[in-house]
């Protein structure tokens, strides 16, 4: 009987490969695929850099698709990538970029120095202002060599250009050129290890190794990121094998992965800080003008029951925007959770009767999160809304200044605690429905001080400020849970400190 089953089986695969196709399990079995199902539906907008949105979600495509002068790397906070070294002048006004030579995009043309300027010039995202304001000129020295020159001296060029940012993801000029803005985001050509292959919209995106990657030849053949929103059907669809790998699975779900066998539960604790923020609080006739009531907020919600709840305990609680791993980080007191207390400042507010706050806005995928949060604040006699978006849609009009009354929102990216203020404090920040003059002045101030110590100084101060006004009401920094199955040997989870999804991608294994 187990000889006929065999002979069976290799007749089905001789089969297939006389017709030209290779059974789906025997694929699989070679290592050929790996499958991630993915939290959020994928936007065509994040298969471009020039439109980064100043979070971390596109850099899960851009680590694959597209390649960077240079980006945080396992053990490396900046490694050098397209750019294989760079120079800084002594006036701190010049920064120069030697490429590497062998770089190549998809099409097989050389990455050079008009590539950069051209990506440099088309960037449009986050930060785009900012980084432009300070940049005199950028200067194509040869085709191997680009310098940027700077109006005055800022130390902070590397870490906008370079990982705050995707101004410093390098696109191809001529192809461009050729196809036109859309037609770019309709079939990508980058320089990363994977090049693209398909796009189905809120179902799948379909990558194929690229074997000229300077760094190393993907181990992978094929990358499908399959769009998966609900939590319980990507953990149903990890446990029978039809992916490799899954994102973001919380609470009672992220038990059940733990428990079973042959599945592995990986914990990363992000630079993803949350918050509530209150846009309208520099209206002053806004209920959200007063102080105390957004201390209310702030005080209403028990941080430490969500994380146990939906985290597992894995996450941290910094009380702040800005992640306790970034350079500059100043420590606020602890977080407090105080509903007696809530409800007097909420009388004091004037409302001891509580409050119809209106909507609350936020990213679908974390809509647990803000059903916690307003549960706590309904029972303090704050009353809510909810708003769920899609991922792309929310920051969509978050960065559009189209929400009001509450808005939870997050922050993944890379950077350092000026990268994150400037986002999301200071004035013409993406994410600033308003500001105070005071600390936009010293924010003016750190971003031309070049001594560190008085430097890290007033981005201590700007985040005392922040935490006394309570501009926002921090909830936590994310610990991202994932689920690895038993044909992955190598996940590159957490390989690259702080990042929330697999990377780099070329480091991808399969079991043989």
């Amino acid at each position: 009987m187990m000889l006929r089953s065999l002979r069976a089986s290799v007749s089905i695969v001789v089969a297939a490969v006389l017709l030209g196709v290779a059974p789906a399990r025997e694929v699989s079995a070679q290592g050929d695929q790996v499958t991630w199902g993915v939290h959020v539906v994928l936007a065509p907008t994040w298969f471009d850099p020039a439109e980064s949105s100043g979070i971390i979600t596109p850099y899960m495509i851009y680590y694959a698709l597209h390649d960077a002068l240079a980006k945080p790397m396992p053990g490396q906070l900046l490694a050098p990538s397209l750019a294989e070294s760079w120079t800084v002048s002594k006036d701190s006004l010049a920064y120069e970029f030697v490429l590497r030579s062998g770089a190549r995009f998809h099409s097989g043309e050389p990455v050079t120095a008009e590539d950069v300027k051209f990506s440099f010039d088309r960037y449009r995202g986050a930060a785009s202002r900012t980084l432009k304001e300070r940049v005199a000129a950028v200067e194509i020295v040869d085709p191997a060599r680009v310098r940027f020159r700077l109006k005055q001296p800022w130390p902070d060029f590397l870490t906008f250009y370079t990982t705050a940012t995707g101004a410093g993801w390098i696109v191809p000029k001529k192809y461009v050129e050729k196809v036109g803005e859309d037609g770019f985001k309709k079939a990508p050509v980058g320089a990363g290890p994977y090049k693209f292959v398909s796009a189905t919209s809120g179902v799948e995106v379909v990558l194929e190794a690229f074997d000229q990657y300077w760094r190393k030849r993907p181990s992978v053949r094929r990358l499908v990121f399959k769009v998966i929103p609900d939590e319980s059907t990507r953990l149903a669809a990890l446990k029978r094998g039809e992916v490799d790998i899954v994102y973001s699975i919380r609470g009672a779900l992220a038990e059940e992965l733990r428990r079973t066998p042959g599945l592995q539960l990986k914990s990363t604790v992000l630079h993803g800080t949350f918050w509530v923020y209150f846009p309208e609080q520099w209206d002053t006739k806004s209920p959200w003008h007063n102080v105390k009531l957004r201390q209310a907020v702030s005080l209403a919600f028990d941080r430490n029951a969500i994380n146990q709840a939906e985290t597992l305990g894995f996450s941290r609680i910094p009380n702040s925007i800005v992640p306790d791993i970034f350079d500059f980080f100043w420590k606020p007191p602890a977080a407090q959770y105080d509903p007696a207390k809530a409800k007097r400042l909420l009388a004091e507010a004037g409302y001891p009767n509580g409050l119809d706050a209106g909507e609350y806005f936020c990213d679908v995928a974390y809509a647990n999160v803000a059903e916690a949060v307003q549960n706590y604040l309904q029972a303090v006699g704050i009353r809510t809304t909810l708003r769920p978006l899609e991922r792309a849609a929310f920051f969509s009009g978050y960065g559009e200044k189209k929400f009001k009354n509450l808005i939870q929102a997050a922050s993944g990216a890379f950077g350092n605690a000026a990268t994150r203020l400037e986002a999301f404090v200071a004035a013409g920040g993406t994410y600033v429905y308003g500001s105070y003059p005071d600390i936009d002045g010293l924010f003016r101030e750190q971003a031309a001080e070049l001594d560190r110590k008085r430097r890290e100084a007033i981005l201590n101060r700007i985040q005392q400020l922040v935490h006394e006004r309570t501009i926002y009401a921090p909830i936590w920094q994310l610990a991202f849970l994932n689920g690895v199955g038993p044909r992955v040997e190598e996940s590159s989870l957490g390989a690259i400190p702080g990042f929330a999804y697999s990377g780099p991608y070329e480091d991808v294994k399969l079991k043989n």
